[in-house]
């Protein structure tokens, strides 16, 4: 006998969820040798079946650090997973009907912050140029930048903010929660625990740390995550042509190293803005959130990414604050997509 109630175990969706491959061309060739076949999941609002005639606004949804596509059908405890979310939302006849992308862009770092690097692969160019024109080409969609939005969470709202400003081409919209910006907040503060992590526990060695990371469970050991995030920020955003990764301190002293530290500041959102000026200031719709007890200082982020963009004339910004840290924010999301909807909707 089939389960007909609600719960725990699964809510029908009223709109549809397709799994869709990727066979990436720009991905092929990595020096992670990470697949270049990779899941995307494209969901459909209720309705779209049965209109052939209409079309729809495209968000697209960017995950943090360690993400993988598969992961936005997880549950926690007592919550809806995000797909749920997103069904919720645009079941609700008060909210313009929209498709919903989910990117996969993992790598076996932990992620790519949605950029083209050396040491990562072509991850903008994959997302921009590949994933873009494939939903576009098998969806009916409005395939126009003021119909087309992106947002994201932590590195997923860090990858909304900078593919917003430099594809103004793609994207009239951006919806971030607690994206990685204002570098010296959110990143600086973390190189001491690197070192002394590596001096402490894997004799100063990346090399030695990798090899014990993957040796055993992941995040076994307390200091994993912030040893890793360092690496995976310098593969994104200072690497060299060779792919050859370039930490920005001294990983005896910590001693910052000006010139490379120079590299990651200009992949920060509030510096970005003043040199894509054009691009921020035409964007169509921008939401802003953060929580007050971020870890990582992001709502300090937050609160300076919005400045910038004041700063160049954009006035279609909405901005908050709420109480609470960096994780367990999932239920802010429909609030982002709501606004990206409600803008970009025809």
């Amino acid at each position: 006998m089939e389960w007909e109630g609600p719960g725990p175990w699964g809510v029908p969706l009223r709109g549809a969820l397709d799994q869709v491959v990727v066979e990436s061309v720009a991905l092929a060739p990595n020096r992670l040798r990470d697949p270049s076949r990779r899941p995307l999941l494209v969901y459909t609002p209720p309705g779209y079946a049965v209109e052939p005639e209409r079309r729809y606004a495209s968000l697209y949804v960017l995950q943090g650090m360690t993400g993988q596509v598969d992961m936005w059908r997880n549950r926690t405890a007592l919550r809806p997973t995000m797909i749920e979310r997103v069904d919720q939302l645009f079941s609700d006849p008060g909210v313009p009907p929209c498709l919903v992308v989910f990117v996969d862009c993992w790598t076996s770092l932990g992620g790519s912050q949605f950029l083209d690097s050396p040491a990562t692969g072509q991850y903008h160019t994959y997302l921009c140029d590949e994933v873009v024109a494939l939903v576009d080409s098998r969806y009916r969609t409005l395939a126009h930048p003021d119909h087309r939005g992106i947002t994201g969470h932590s590195s997923g709202g860090y990858g909304a903010m900078v593919s917003s400003l430099l594809r103004p081409d793609l994207f009239g919209g951006v919806a971030t929660h607690a994206g990685d910006a204002c570098f010296e907040l959110c990143y600086l503060p973390e190189f001491p625990h690197v070192v002394r992590a590596l001096r402490t526990e894997h004799d100063g060695s990346y090399q030695r740390f990798f090899q014990d990371f993957r040796a055993r469970p992941a995040f076994s050991r307390p200091t994993d995550g912030v040893l890793l995030n360092a690496w995976c920020m310098a593969a994104c955003y200072s690497a060299d042509l060779d792919g050859t990764v370039r930490l920005p301190f001294d990983l005896a002293t910590g001693r910052l190293d000006e010139e490379v530290w120079g590299r990651w500041l200009a992949w920060d959102p509030v510096r970005l803005v003043a040199r894509r000026a054009e691009a921020a200031a035409g964007l169509r719709a921008v939401y802003i959130d953060a929580g007050t007890r971020d870890e990582y200082f992001l709502d300090c982020g937050a609160q300076a990414y919005r400045d910038a963009l004041r700063a160049v004339g954009q006035e279609r910004v909405v901005f908050q604050l709420f109480e609470g840290g960096h994780g367990g924010s999932d239920h802010r999301y429909p609030l982002g997509l709501r606004h990206l909807a409600e803008r970009l909707a025809p």
